[in-house]
């Protein structure tokens, strides 16, 4: 049982090192596959031994080998949530089919949340990927039809798409972009109606919270005038969901 954890965690931990030339490469829509990762300072193509996820970092002490320009923390800090969470992945649901969608879908999310921390936005290539592994996971499922994810992808779009009018009418400005909305098609996919609804719901507020400590922080009173993507809270709602779904839904209409 310990090695296939270990197997679990050695996989996550690989997909995270290829998240992370996503992260880096689709917003500037470069190719994700080739060339092989190189130093973005001089251009040294790294050797299979320096791109070992976190080994390689720590060997190297954060530095390139070549030119010793330091290595973003924010690359094994990837490759490490990728790891643990697929290790979480694999505690739920074991080595099924599962198991592989769900890994799929975390894996987008990681890539999401850092793409739209950076950049402010949300690539479509992910987006309308995830929406089709969606359908195709909610056809293999036994608990979920295909018109449950069509359903799932319309109401979180949809309703995300009516703040968006919404807010643009009010302030004249946009609150939210198209990239968000396309996300929730994607979410609402995997998770159904009450899903998107959740993500929504606890992305709003864990943005929200985090928007009044940037305020306290900055010492502004206007929390409009505070600037945060959106994608990475979606994403945080997403991952809590897929994990505790059950026990949310169980709660939430046992409740009423």
């Amino acid at each position: 049982m310990i090695l296939e954890y270990l197997g679990a965690f050695i996989l996550g931990l690989s997909v995270g090192s290829f998240l992370n030339v996503v992260i880096y490469r689709m917003p500037m829509e470069k190719s994700i596959i080739y060339p092989p990762s190189s130093c973005p300072n001089c251009g040294y193509r790294l050797k299979w031994y320096d791109n070992i996820p976190i080994i390689s970092y720590l060997i190297l002490k954060g530095r390139c080998r070549n030119c010793g320009v330091e290595i973003k923390i924010i690359y094994p800090l990837v490759e490490l949530l990728t790891g643990i969470l697929f290790v979480f992945a694999f505690a739920k649901w074991g080595l099924t089919i599962d198991f592989v969608f769900y890994a799929y879908f975390i894996a987008s999310m990681i890539a999401i949340a850092f793409i739209d921390l950076k950049h402010f936005i949300i690539p479509d290539k992910i987006n309308f990927a995830g929406i089709l592994m969606g359908f195709i996971f909610a056809y293999l499922r036994q608990d979920f039809t295909v018109l449950d994810a069509l359903i799932g992808g319309l109401v979180g779009s949809l309703f995300l798409l009516a703040i968006y009018f919404l807010y643009l009418k009010v302030r004249g400005i946009e609150g939210l972009g198209m990239g968000d909305v396309k996300m929730l098609a994607f979410v609402g996919t995997f998770t159904g109606y009450f899903g998107s609804l959740f993500v929504i719901f606890i992305g709003s507020l864990l943005g929200a919270i985090i928007g009044i400590l940037l305020l306290k922080i900055q010492g502004e009173k206007d929390l409009t005038k505070t600037v945060l993507p959106f994608g990475p809270f979606l994403a945080i709602a997403s991952i809590i969901y897929i994990f505790f779904g059950e026990y949310i839904r169980s709660w939430f209409f046992g409740g009423m």
